[in-house]
């Protein structure tokens, strides 16, 4: 099928098409350790961008395809077996179940009913509700979310009936603190991550409430920077990951409107750089997963016009929760993408994309699996950046590469694959009845 033309070529990203190149040599000792690894990024991304560089558009797909098959190879691989090397992610174990499993999904892919039987098994080791990192470990917010969200991808009624959902609002409750954020674990730190892990569990699970709720919204909000992004906590720097993570638990809970964003919109389009990936702070390099971090960002404010408008004009007092997620994916965007999403896209394909299988940081780092998983939500993301109302499917101008290229969507306040949160939603407002 047809395929859609890269975006850019390299030559703005050549270090020798600079017309103050003669000055480098004088200006080198001067350079600070950011601007010579930033530099050398650049150098890295051109010389990868020449290869689309004389090539007929006919045969540019053949470079622009996703190693589908190489990609599904390695994660199953990751699946059966870890090496030793894995150890020091001993505490990350649902994280790992998450990124491969939520990959898998992406590419279309479904695990076996053996395979599936040990993930539930695994995770049944936690009574209490919330999720640890491993055996003998503490219930961790943010490991209760990987756990969570990897039983709904799974999406049988034997992973989703597996949830303890009154130990897990009883978890979740027992993390609040008084000013309104969670902490990630007894005695542990609150951040607007945690705030996220918690809100989204309880909205994928049908347990939110108002008392959950209560102060979030307003410790969030403490958050945002004078830049416009969000930081972990009060004062800190703006951070594509927690500005993700800010905003859509301020969607979630219905107060969005105590953003400013505009302000936000700003900071994260300007993270999009010359590489045509995203970084996640200013004056960072440029990484893989923050394609998923700040792409999700900018999907999510596409539909957000009215919705700021309805909340404010609301202000009830009474909300119910259980439907914020199927009401958020109903309204029609607003605006087009509000980045390149081609020029993201042919970063993701051409630049964190190893050929054996799996993504990467960038050019010169090795693969993982959480790059694999971000960079594979960050190109859903993309791909379905221009749907209408209407629309079923992307339209072949929207997808870099070859059609074949598409992936699964994802719901983007979530990041588990739609047809799989449409299981779980009914699911869980069918238990809650």
């Amino acid at each position: 099928m047809g395929s859609s033309q890269p975006p850019v070529s390299s030559s703005h990203l050549d270090p020798t098409s600079d017309s103050d190149s003669d000055s480098g040599d004088e200006l080198g000792p001067h350079l600070t350790v950011t601007q010579e690894e930033q530099l050398k990024v650049e150098s890295q991304v051109a010389d990868i961008y020449r290869c689309l560089v004389g090539v007929p558009l006919h045969r540019q797909s053949l470079v622009l395809e996703l190693r589908r098959d190489r990609h599904i190879e390695y994660l199953t691989k990751g699946l059966n077996q870890l090496g030793h090397t894995f150890q020091v992610l001993d505490a990350n174990r649902p994280w790992l179940c998450y990124w491969i499993l939520h990959s898998y999904s992406l590419l279309g892919e479904a695990v076996d009913s053996e395979l599936e039987g040990r993930v539930v098994d695994f995770y049944l080791g936690d009574k209490e509700g919330g999720y640890a990192g491993g055996p003998g470990q503490m219930p961790h917010l943010a490991t209760t979310y990987a756990a969570v969200n990897t039983l709904v991808t799974l999406g049988t009624e034997r992973a989703l009936s597996s949830i303890n959902r009154k130990g897990m609002y009883n978890f979740l409750l027992s993390m609040k603190e008084s000013l309104g954020g969670f902490r990630m674990h007894q005695l542990g730190e609150i951040d607007a991550r945690s705030c996220y892990c918690a809100i989204s569990v309880a909205s994928l699970l049908n347990i939110l409430d108002t008392e959950l709720v209560r102060g979030v919204g307003d410790y969030i909000a403490s958050c945002q920077t004078y830049e416009g992004g969000i930081g972990g906590e009060p004062h800190s720097e703006a951070h594509g990951g927690y500005t993700f993570c800010g905003l859509a638990a301020m969607i979630l809970i219905d107060e969005v409107e105590k953003l400013d964003l505009p302000c936000l919109i700003n900071w994260v389009a300007s993270r999009q750089g010359i590489e045509l990936g995203f970084q996640g702070r200013a004056n960072k390099l440029v990484d893989g997963c923050y394609s998923f971090w700040q792409g999700a960002a900018l999907a999510l404010t596409q539909k957000l016009a009215p919705l700021a408008k309805e909340v404010s004009e609301e202000q009830s007092t009474t909300r119910d929760y259980s439907d914020l997620g199927i009401e958020f994916l109903r309204r029609c965007n607003q605006t087009g993408p509000l980045y390149h999403h081609l020029a993201l896209q042919q970063y993701i394909i051409l630049c964190s994309q190893i050929l054996e299988g799996g993504f990467r940081d960038k050019p010169g780092k090795h693969r993982d699996y959480y790059h694999t998983c971000y960079c594979l939500s960050g190109l859903s993301i993309c791909q379905y950046s221009c749907m209408r109302d209407g629309d079923l499917k992307p339209s072949t101008s929207d997808v870099l590469g070859p059609y074949s290229n598409m992936l699964e969507q994802v719901h983007p306040l979530y990041n588990v694959v739609l047809d799989k949160f449409y299981t779980a939603h009914k699911f869980f407002s069918r238990s809650s009845s």
